[in-house]
């Protein structure tokens, strides 16, 4: 089963595939209506509409031609009309709180801090937000750590494990990256 965008190219599961509009490609796993599953090159599954993706060839040059070319440049160049992002209803009702845990954001100066003290301050802050959440009954909070070398993310994980009303796992990519983690907290416990 493939899917076919408006350039006559048909997709299928298997095949390799880039955006048009960003230097990510990879192979594609899943196809829904005009939805296409793929998994990048470096592991991560993301979901494309059929006419951002262009089909690789075996020997990884693009399969288009110059007329193709032409009307993707066209369409660019057009003004898009916005689409009006449409919240689900649960997502409207449940407001997600963002604490920014880099230092810079936490301190005027890092001078004179060692990397524990610093540490602990994000710690801090961290459980002191998450406090405030429980207590304001607030269900979803993401705590923006950044990627680095991944110490806080770990310090973080262990200081969610204390808890038993809340559950964690990493925050949206598409808007976050790898940078973030989101705290659930269950309100019935």
């Amino acid at each position: 089963m493939g899917i076919q965008n408006k350039f006559m190219v048909v997709f299928r599961i298997g095949d390799k595939v880039e955006t048009l509009d960003d230097v990510i490609g990879g192979i594609v796993t899943g196809i829904l209506g005009d939805d296409i599953t793929i998994e990048t090159d470096d592991g991560f599954l993301l979901d494309f509409q059929s006419d951002e993706l262009i089909k690789m060839a075996k020997t990884d040059r693009i399969q288009v031609s110059n007329h193709e070319v032409a009307q993707v440049k066209a369409e660019k160049e057009a003004p898009k009309k916005r689409k009006q992002q449409t919240i689900k209803p649960k997502e409207r009702n449940a407001p997600k709180m963002e604490v920014d845990l880099h230092i810079q954001q936490l301190t005027n100066s890092t001078k004179g801090m060692s990397n524990y003290e610093m540490l602990n301050l994000q710690l801090e802050t961290a459980q002191r937000q998450l406090e405030f959440a429980i207590k304001k009954r607030i269900q979803k909070v993401v705590f923006i750590h950044g990627v680095g070398e991944g110490v806080l993310k770990e310090e973080l994980n262990y200081l969610f494990r204390r808890y038993e009303n809340v559950k964690y796992y990493d925050a949206e990519y598409q808007k976050y990256g790898l940078g973030a983690t989101e705290v659930y907290i269950f309100q019935n416990t």
